[in-house]
Parts: C-alpha cells; sequence; structure tokens
C-alpha cells in the first residue's frame, strides 16, 4: 500500500505536489510544509514525528524484468 500523499500543508493549505522537497509527514500521514512542521515541530494530529515525504516521480512504474532470461 502507498502513501496517500495529500497534496496541501493541513495548516497553511500550501500546495504541496507529489514531488514537493518540502513536504513533512507523520507515521499517519499527517502533511505539513516544512515552515509549518519546523513551527509545530510534532505532529498536531497524533504527536508524532515529522519527517521528510518520500518524493513520487510522476512517470508510470517500468513493468519488471522477467526472471527468466530471454522472455
Amino acid at each position: 500500500m502507498g502513501l496517500a500523499m495529500k497534496h496541501e500543508c493541513e495548516r497553511c493549505h500550501k500546495a504541496l505536489p507529489a514531488d514537493a522537497p518540502d513536504a513533512r509527514i507523520c507515521s499517519y500521514e499527517c502533511t505539513f510544509c516544512a515552515a509549518c512542521a519546523s513551527a509545530l515541530a510534532r505532529c498536531p494530529n497524533c504527536g508524532g514525528e515529522l519527517v521528510a515525504r518520500p518524493r513520487r516521480d510522476h512517470r508510470p512504474p517500468s513493468p519488471p524484468e522477467s526472471p527468466v532470461p530471454g522472455e
């Protein structure tokens, strides 16, 4: 199961697209921009640590390679 990748800060409503380098999340995927996360120090919803959210590439994933050579 992948991340929900919410598209805006829950505090100031700044846009946070999937590739935003300044998005922060807690373990419940509450989402904040870096400025708000800095001001909050911890998630105001659950008290969890706010860490950098992994960024998602906009390209579709490549199909998996066949484990059998030549296929």
